[in-house]
Formats: C-alpha cells, structure tokens, sequence
C-alpha cells in the first residue's frame, strides 16, 4: 500500500485506536512496542470516540496522520468513512483500519486475516463447524475467517436474534453452500461444534453457558481482559484460542499497513503479554 515510512512522510507519524470504551486497549502497547524495536519515531494513542462521533474525529485529522484502528462501537460506522474499501472490509461488513494515504481513507479489516492466523497457530484441526457467541461485527469477522479455514456450518447464538440477522446474511453470502442458523444463548442444549467462539462480555458467560460449551474441543476467547474468562477458564485440556492472540495478529497486519514495513510480530507479542501480567497483578 506504501513504499514505507520514507513514501508516508519521512518524519515522525500518528496513529491511533478509537473506541468506546477504551481505557482498557492493548494497541497502544503493541503497536509503540512495533515502532521501538524498528526505531521508528512513531506515536500511537488511544481516544475514547463515542459511537456517532467518529465522522468528526476523522475529518479533523492533519496530514501527520497515518492510520486508525477501530473497535467496539465504531467498526460498522467507520464503512461509510472510507473512500475506498478492501474486499475483506466490503465482505465483513465492518472495518476495523482506516490506512490515510495521500488524503485517501481506505478502510480495510484485518481482524478477519488476523483471526485465521491466530486459530492456525494453535491448532491443525479440521474444521467444519462452529458455534460464534455473539452477532455483531467481531463475530462477523470471525465467522468469515473460520469459513476461510473450511467451515461450512455456522450457530450464531445469541439474546435478540434480530440482531445477527446481518450477521448471518454476510456469512451466508461468502461461500455457497454454508450453513448459518440462529439461535439463543440461554438455550439449554449442549453446543455441539468443531471450534466455539465467543464475542460475548465476560459477564454474559454463565456458568450454564459454560458447561452447555464443555465438549467442544477448540476454543476461541476473543476477549483478553478480564483475563481469563469463565469460558477460558474452563478450556483446560483443550485447544485455547486466546483474544492476545487475535489482537496481535491484527495489530501486526495493521502495523504492516501504517508503516509499509514487516511487523516485528514476537516484540509485539511479548510487550502485549507483559502488559497483561501487569494488569492480573496490579
């Protein structure tokens, strides 16, 4: 997308994550760690940008400004902001990066790639079905990712099935064939899948949740703080698929995107662990 930092500007660049709430985002740590270990006089911020504030917050930018990663509410919102989208972007319905090159927005989604290279790095599995705790745009994300893998069956569960309906309709509309059913979290039924995954706050995780996901062989917490989950918890003696997984694969793509250069992927890693025990100890 650049030649590098010298194609993007030759000084000093900022960069940010956007998120409401905020206070608890790891980019920051991740991505200052990245621009450490190559020398690059880089800043990365985080703001709290309430969801229908992100229009504005954009548009007072200065050309200093080379990239945003996005989360929680803004992932959605930020479609109509880009001038150009990626088509992982365009298929997840969200975007997560916003790359500002040459007074272009180009949204892209890397939580979707970021997503399959976590779960690759933990388990050689097959993978053919799933269950994603959640509908909204992480569950997106990562729904497309697992159908990527090879999935080809999709329980969304979540409380109002109203609101995986868009969810579902992205999933279905990437391969043929894939099938995507809705249904509910305090359903009493055993889940019965090749991998689950949850986008669910911790608090949402009952204890009748949990033990419904006991038999599932792999599982994939995209929460990391608090740390560890009550699904989490109780994924000992199986496949754990962490969220410092997810955010470090994502972060470093974006890393490759803001700076044209190869993400130091294990400084990044380990500046994410360190800050992790930092805060169970605090």
């Amino acid at each position: 997308m650049s030649d590098g930092p010298g194609a993007a500007g030759g000084g000093a660049r900022r960069c940010a994550v956007l998120g409401d709430p905020i206070a608890h985002s790891l980019s920051p740590v991740l991505h200052r760690a990245g621009y450490a270990e190559l020398g690059l006089d880089w800043t990365y911020d985080a703001h709290r940008v309430p969801a229908g504030d992100l229009a504005a917050f954009v548009d007072a930018l200065g050309r200093d400004w080379r990239g945003l990663s996005l989360t929680m509410p803004l992932k959605r919102e930020a479609l109509g902001l880009a001038d150009r989208l990626t088509d992982r972007a365009r298929a997840a319905g969200a975007v997560n990066t916003l790359v500002l090159e040459d007074g272009e927005r180009v949204g892209d989604n890397t939580d979707l790639p970021g997503a399959a290279a976590a779960i690759r790095e933990r388990t050689t599995l097959p993978l053919r079905s799933a269950a994603i705790l959640g509908g909204g745009a992480t569950a997106t994300s990562i729904g497309l990712a697992l159908l990527d893998l090879g999935v080809t069956s999709v329980d969304l569960l979540v409380r109002d099935p109203a609101r995986a309906a868009e969810t579902a309709d992205l999933l279905r509309a990437r391969p043929a064939g894939v099938e995507v059913r809705i249904g509910t979290l305090d359903d009493t039924r055993d889940v019965l899948a090749d991998i689950v995954v949850s986008t669910i706050p911790a608090v949402a995780q009952t204890d009748e949740l949990v033990v419904r996901c006991g038999a599932v062989p792999v599982v994939f917490e995209a929460l990391y703080d608090p740390w560890p989950t009550p699904l989490a918890a109780s994924a000992a003696g199986r496949t754990l698929v962490g969220g410092l997984d997810l955010l470090v694969h994502q972060a470093a793509m974006q890393f490759d995107l803001f700076t044209g250069l190869p993400a130091p992927l294990e400084a990044m890693r380990a500046a994410g662990r360190q800050a992790l025990v930092g805060r169970s100890t605090a």
